[in-house]
């Protein structure tokens, strides 16, 4: 039985995410639909990468993953199918891919499913929905698309070292108001080398200076940092919202200094 998911950021008020679901059902009953999120940020392809990039390794290979995050149609929009690690993803052309992946895709198709002009505002639904039908169904991606070589790239911030110091920011503010950084645990460990540090954050009104291994190390209303099942450094606090009682938003600048004992 195929699995189709669902990544968007179409919310939860109006009657965009039904339409998708109404359009899959009707074009392969046969399919288990998953709603990862509905939730993206609207246009932010950054959460949207993070989100699925933390998911879609959940499911059976074979799984077909639908971003529909800034699916901008206009006459020049190109729309993918991409084959990668044994899933298939389907949505617009906008940099979200080159966030998702390590490194370029080696199969990745450009569709050539065209949306009706009176309904060229919905592509999700009405170019996406049939893409990932057709692949649930066993077609194959040469059916509907063109190979291509080529998808848009978009940077994002990486940590950096200099010095005793790892610069890093907030990428991920989850529903807890846990803290995501894009410092890894390999980085902190291969740059800091058992060394004492100091986390800092908020221009330095707030430190740490261990990592821990669950939120309930610390007494609840504590905060504190620990790698989160991604392996990227997350700051917390036990029963609490960090994000609002430490003031600290997606893209703030987070710092680990290192010193000898």
């Amino acid at each position: 039985m195929p699995v189709i998911t669902l990544t968007t950021d179409l919310g939860l008020n109006d009657h965009y995410v039904g339409a998708v679901k109404g359009g899959l059902i009707k074009g392969c009953p046969e399919a288990t639909i998953v709603d990862i999120s509905h939730l993206i940020p609207p246009y932010n392809i950054l959460q949207a990468a993070f989100t699925l990039k933390n998911a879609f390794t959940a499911f059976p290979e074979g799984s077909i993953h639908i971003v529909g995050v800034t699916p901008t149609v206009e006459l020049d929009t190109q729309h993918l199918l991409i084959k990668e690690d044994g899933h298939y993803f389907i949505g617009a052309d906008n940099g979200l891919f080159s966030l998702l992946f390590p490194q370029k895709p080696k199969k990745v198709y450009r569709l050539n499913i065209v949306a009706q002009p009176e309904f060229m505002s919905f592509p999700t639904r009405d170019i996406y929905t049939k893409a990932a039908c057709h692949i649930a169904q066993g077609g194959t991606p040469e059916m509907i698309a063109v190979a291509s070589d080529e998808i848009l790239e978009r940077s994002m911030f990486q940590a950096t070292t200099v010095g005793n110091l790892i610069k890093g920011m907030v990428i991920h503010v989850d529903h807890y108001g846990n803290i995501i950084t894009n410092i890894d645990e390999q980085l902190f460990n291969s740059f800091g080398r058992n060394r004492n540090f100091k986390i800092e954050f908020r221009h330095g009104n707030y430190d740490i200076t261990e990592v821990n291994k669950s939120y309930s190390d610390v007494p609840q209303g504590e905060k504190l940092a620990l790698f989160s099942s991604n392996k990227m450094l997350e700051i917390a606090m036990n029963q609490g919202n960090a994000s609002q009682l430490l003031g600290i938003s997606e893209s703030d600048t987070i710092r680990i200094e290192f010193y000898d004992r």
